[in-house]
């Protein structure tokens, strides 16, 4: 039997993914900026107070900052990584992130960023990146939703622009297949446990009838009496409801805990590709041992933000400090 060996193109991936990795430190900003994580702490802990759901927001902007690369030149420069090029605006030169189907009408918390972004260029001007910010809090939101704890890595630089076709093309769709899921995260160097822990994101925030509406109205492994109630404020007709919410996690959706995995057991995850990670798959097994024990969890998910933070970041003299999020300088 032929052994199963990374391609070249793979090898040559995940070689400077290791290599930007050396190149970030968690005491990246001890000198330049002691005070950027506690600074960067504070304005979230207040956002997620004012309202929980922005935890998941924030925590799903680094995740879909980080998914999205322009190019297989993975020492391009303009390479989209870890790289805050999610926070672009349009420009005149590019059509950005923003407007990509997976993220139009979707993702938020811009608003957050720029308060953080505001508040942290008030103690040291032009020194923390945009990306830095969105990795910790993403971190600092789980954190205040009950959830583990990590050392985030740092010394990201932002990017100098950004594609609506690779977010369109790189962002995992949740109509994916637990193949296509493998395959997605594979692609970025991320393992199959690593997808199923980071998956447990869907244990807090909400989602959109356009995302779910299939899975509730034609997919068989699912709860009918959870699809039924799911039913109710999604209507089967397109275009009717299409943004009409629901909670990923129907038990706790605003804490961070281990209850999405419970959902998918019982057949009452939200999302096709949620419950493609417990139907009779490869991922059973470790489904069952996350919703058995949230340490295990929890050791894994903050292992898995770890790696996944250290995707393609820009560092050195690449990229740039931006001074305001939403625009290069």
């Amino acid at each position: 039997m032929a052994s199963l060996r990374p391609s070249p193109c793979a090898l040559l991936f995940l070689f400077f993914i290791a290599m930007a990795s050396a190149q970030l430190s968690p005491t990246f900003y001890n000198t330049s900026c002691p005070d950027a994580l506690s600074t960067i702490q504070s304005v979230v802990a207040t956002a997620v107070a004012n309202e929980s759901r922005m935890g998941a927001s924030l925590l799903r902007l680094h995740f879909h900052d980080c998914f999205v690369n322009a190019t297989n030149d993975v020492d391009d420069d303009d390479t989209q990584g870890c790289d805050g090029s999610v926070l672009l605006d349009d420009t005149a030169n590019f059509t950005g992130e923003k407007n990509a189907f997976p993220n139009l009408n979707s993702i938020r918390g811009f608003d957050v960023v720029d308060s953080i972004k505001s508040q942290v260029e008030a103690i040291c001007e032009q020194v923390v990146s945009c990306a830095d910010i969105l990795a910790v809090a993403a971190r600092d939101s789980v954190v205040a939703l009950g959830g583990p704890s990590y050392t985030v890595q740092l010394g990201r630089r932002d990017a100098t622009t950004a594609s609506r076709s690779a977010a369109n093309s790189n962002l995992p769709p949740p109509t994916l297949s637990l193949s296509g899921l493998l395959s997605s995260f594979s692609s970025k160097g991320l393992s199959s446990t690593d997808m199923v822990a980071l998956s447990g994101a869907h244990t807090i925030g909400q989602a959109r009838c356009i995302s779910f509406r299939a899975h509730i109205y034609t997919d068989t492994n699912i709860d009918s009496g959870f699809a039924n109630t799911r039913q109710s404020n999604c209507p089967s007709t397109a275009g009717s409801g299409d943004n009409n919410l629901a909670p990923l996690d129907l038990q706790t959706p605003t804490t961070f805990d281990n209850n999405y995995y419970k959902n998918l057991i019982s057949t009452k995850g939200l999302l096709h590709s949620d419950q493609e990670l417990y139907n009779g798959g490869s991922t059973d097994s470790q489904v069952k041992a996350y919703s058995n024990s949230s340490g295990s969890f929890y050791s894994d998910f903050a292992a898995a933000m770890i790696k996944m933070g250290d995707i393609s970041p820009l560092t050195g003299s690449s990229g740039e400090i931006r001074k305001n999020c939403r625009k290069i300088n």
